[in-house]
């Protein structure tokens, strides 16, 4: 299901701004202009790099992402043997941490669904969740330069038994100091309505200002034009 979101070359990966900001819209339904094709400072998604790993390494029981550096359309990716901690690197520079424990699976079934509902739900984050969380503390991020970067995330597998896990919202948080705070959501995975694991997104927000609702309404209309005008067909 990536093969048309990135190019395989002898030695490395890249990632064609087409691919990332085809990713974004078509799988992630992610609207950030971080990842148009035209964008000043192009970034490809970081679910995309998880979903490359996963579709790479297969699944593990615990395991743990810390995102490091930013990938564009020049980036070289690296991806070394699967132990249980490696780095994707572009050269020498780390860009994905990547941290496992127990047992790993190699099912394509597995790892496709896992993909699928968790891009889902990562890509939904912002307005709808991320917007909200943030307001009950009548706090925004700022509007002209809304910046939430993919900071670290986690998944835990009770077993690795199972073939097409669920993805239900678990109660988020956020906490802020001055003008950055830390935004934590959540998830509970779940195999014919019985819970199999858990895990947590972690972002980092700057730039936070107090919260106007006439400035949230304009922010989410915008968003939501962006939406209907550049979906893909």
């Amino acid at each position: 299901m990536l093969s048309p979101y990135f190019q395989q070359h002898a030695d490395y990966v890249s990632i064609s701004r087409e691919q990332g900001c085809r990713f974004a819209k078509c799988v992630a339904d992610d609207y950030n202009p971080l990842h148009d094709k035209d964008a000043k400072k192009f970034c490809a998604p970081g679910d995309l790099l998880f979903s490359l790993v996963l579709d790479r390494y297969g699944i593990s029981e615990r395991m743990e992402f810390t995102f490091a550096g930013m990938v564009d359309e020049n980036t070289k990716l690296n991806f070394p043997q699967g132990d249980d901690e490696f780095d994707v690197t572009n050269g020498d520079k780390v860009i994905l941490k990547v941290k496992r424990e127990g047992k790993t699976s190699k099912c394509p079934t597995l790892t496709n669904s896992l993909i699928k509902n968790y891009v889902e739900f990562s890509g939904a984050a912002f307005p709808h969740v991320i917007i909200p969380l943030m307001g009950k503390q009548e706090v925004m991020i700022n509007p002209a330069r809304p910046m939430v970067i993919y900071e670290s995330m986690i998944i835990n597998l009770d077993n690795i038994d199972i073939q097409a896990p669920t993805l239900e919202f678990a109660e988020p948080s956020f906490e802020y100091t001055g003008k950055r705070g830390k935004i934590t959501l959540r998830f509970n995975l779940l195999e014919n309505g019985e819970k199999v694991g858990f895990g947590e997104k972690h972002m980092v927000v700057s730039g936070i200002r107090e919260y106007c609702q006439a400035t949230v309404d304009d922010l989410i209309a915008f968003y939501n034009e962006r939406k209907a005008t550049l979906k893909p067909a």
